[in-house]
């Protein structure tokens, strides 16, 4: 069975999606801690790549690290 290809926009929209949760979840948690550790290098990770498809973060972006 063939998996359909996701388009850009569904693309942009699934990273702006967990962007938006992986904030949430860091906000909440102990910024020493190993698991906001990790979560900041997702983060980084998305910002990333939503940078690299144009979106402007400034709206988006909760934790501005």
């Amino acid at each position: 069975m063939e998996v359909p290809e996701m388009t850009e926009k569904e693309m942009i929209q699934k990273n702006i999606e967990e962007f938006s949760r992986l904030q949430s979840y860091m906000i909440v948690a102990e910024k020493d801690s190993e698991s906001y550790k990790r979560m900041k290098d997702r983060y980084i990770e998305l910002k990333v790549i939503l940078t690299a498809f144009g979106i402007n973060l400034t709206e988006l972006d909760k934790i501005k690290e």
